[in-house]
This record gives structure tokens, C-alpha cells and sequence, in this order.
């Protein structure tokens, strides 16, 4: 079989994939949609029980170029320590930071049912040779990260080039093993929300445990749009396979409304099965402290 040939068949698997769903995705129908939930199931949402659920999908994340063992071992430690004060109070999910540091976190983090993370592939931008992808997803399992985030090539996404796109995703679904993975679509840089429904197909086809909005680095991070067309590849991929793929809108989320936002959003599109700390997760270091607060009636600074 000649190189072309091969070629050929992977864009026609990888576009089979996507014929069996409506990738054009009617833009006002989802706002339309959005305003709905804003006005009927956000302000329902606004329950005690609901915050202390929000602050348990928590992913506490450092990824900055000032982080270093001793800065992360005081963000592990204050995880640790959260567990005593607040003992009425769930936990977060997952502690997230560069690779060189997972061994680190996996060793000092003592709260039973938090996640060492990192992000990886070369992470925020993804541009590295897949080699190098691959070997820092599998040095960081191998220092104990239990979940692994990656960033799809946003480039070669835009240029059609969806058999390189997948290639990388499923290469390093491998060197992650059993460990889920995420897969970041960056959706502030897709340019249409028809876009971000390719993207999210085609990541959960190459073998994505989560899909997750953005890396926080770009100008726009998660926005309801997204997360609501994200939620609808994710019931349809369901429909269609029977599996159930994770989510993490990430990136811009600011405000305890702006979580019950995305809480309402996976409630009416996905349903209760979604609504775990397992399938549901938040990338914003900001919302613990705006929960205390919240739910304290005054400003609350722990983490």
C-alpha cells in the first residue's frame, strides 16, 4: 500500500467519524439556549450544597514560570492543611503542576482522593516534536501522576490536518496508559463554535478520557458557548459509543455564578450521571477562596 493510500484512509476514518454527527453548529440556537438556563436553572443553583459540590471538582493549579519545589510544597501543603480546618468541607480533586514536579506532589500530598496532575505534551503551546510529548507524558506517570492533561495542535486543526491531530492524541493516550487523560482544545483559538464540536469529536475518538476548554494562557479561556457545544459532543458521542467522556471548562472562571454557570449547563444537556467530582472538573485556583467566602458571608483568603 503506497503512502498515499494510507493517507488517504486515516482522513477518511477520521472523517467518518465526524459524519455521523451535525458538526454546524447553529450559533444562536446555543445562545438561545444559554440565556435560558441563565434565567431558569442558575439562580436555582445557587445552593450551599451545590458550592461545597463546585469546590470539590476544584483542580488547584500552579503553572507559572516562578513555580519551584518549595513554591509548590506550600500549594501542597495548604491542600493538606484545608482537610483539618475544614473538616466540614470537601476536598479539591486535583493538585496540577509541571511535570518535574508530579514526584514531588505525589509524595507530599496526604489528602486521601486528591489527584497528583500535570499538564504535559508541551504544554501550553503543544509545539514540540510528538517524541518529546511523548517522553514527558510518560516520565511524569512515571513519577506518580494519576491524571495527565494535554493540548491538541490548534495549528494543524485549523489546517485540516486531522490525521496528525489524532496521531498525537492517541501516541500519548498510550504513554499515559491507564492514567485518563485530558485533552485541552483551546477553544478561544477555534475561531466557531462548529470548530469546537470537530475538535472535541475528534479528541474523544483519539482516545480523550476528559475534554477541557482552555490552558488559561491564551486571551479567552472557557465561555459558556463552548462548554455548552462541548456538552453536546459529549451526549452524542455517548449516544453513539456508550462511553462516557469527562469535562473541564477552564480558564476565565471568575466568579462562584460563573461555576454554577457551567454547573447548569452539564445538568441540562448531560444530567445528573455527569455531575460528579469525577466527570466534572473546574480549572480555577481562584473559586476555593470565593466559595469560603461565600459561604462564610466574608472574605476568606486559604489558599
Amino acid at each position: 500500500m503506497t503512502e498515499n493510500h494510507i493517507h488517504t484512509e486515516l482522513r477518511s476514518k477520521y472523517d467518518e467519524a465526524l459524519s455521523k454527527y451535525n458538526c454546524n453548529v447553529d450559533e444562536a440556537a446555543v445562545a438561545a439556549a444559554l440565556k435560558k438556563i441563565v434565567e431558569e436553572r442558575v439562580p436555582k443553583n445557587d445552593t450551599e450544597k451545590i458550592k461545597k459540590f463546585l469546590f470539590s471538582c476544584v483542580c488547584m493549579t500552579t503553572l507559572t514560570t516562578q513555580d519551584s519545589a518549595e513554591s509548590v510544597l506550600r500549594l501542597v501543603e495548604k491542600v493538606n492543611n484545608f482537610a483539618h480546618e475544614y473538616p466540614d468541607m470537601p476536598h479539591v480533586a486535583t493538585v496540577v503542576t509541571y511535570p518535574r514536579f508530579a514526584k514531588l506532589v505525589a509524595e507530599s500530598l496526604e489528602v486521601e482522593g486528591v489527584i497528583p496532575t500535570v499538564v504535559s505534551g508541551a504544554f501550553p503551546s503543544s509545539q514540540a516534536l510528538i517524541e518529546i510529548k511523548v517522553a514527558e507524558t510518560k516520565l511524569a506517570v512515571n513519577d506518580g501522576a494519576k491524571n495527565v492533561d494535554i493540548v491538541m495542535h490548534v495549528g494543524e486543526f485549523l489546517a485540516g490536518d486531522y490525521e496528525t491531530v489524532c496521531d498525537e492524541i492517541s501516541e500519548q493516550k498510550a504513554a499515559c496508559g491507564d492514567v485518563p487523560m485530558k485533552v485541552i482544545l483551546e477553544t478561544g483559538d477555534l475561531l466557531n463554535l462548529s470548530n469546537v464540536k470537530k475538535a472535541a469529536l475528534l479528541s474523544m475518538y483519539a482516545g480523550a478520557d476528559y475534554i477541557k476548554t482552555s490552558t488559561g494562557k491564551e486571551k479567552v479561556g472557557a465561555t459558556p458557548e463552548a462548554v455548552y457545544v462541548m456538552c453536546q459532543a459529549i451526549k452524542e458521542y455517548y449516544e453513539e459509543t456508550g462511553i462516557m467522556i469527562g469535562l473541564k471548562p477552564a480558564g476565565g472562571i471568575n466568579t462562584v455564578k460563573d461555576a454554577i454557570t457551567y454547573y447548569s449547563i452539564v445538568e441540562e444537556v448531560l444530567g445528573e450521571k455527569w455531575l460528579t467530582d469525577y466527570y466534572f472538573r473546574l480549572g480555577t485556583s481562584r473559586l476555593p477562596n470565593l466559595v469560603l467566602s461565600d459561604l462564610a458571608g466574608k472574605e476568606v483568603k486559604f489558599f
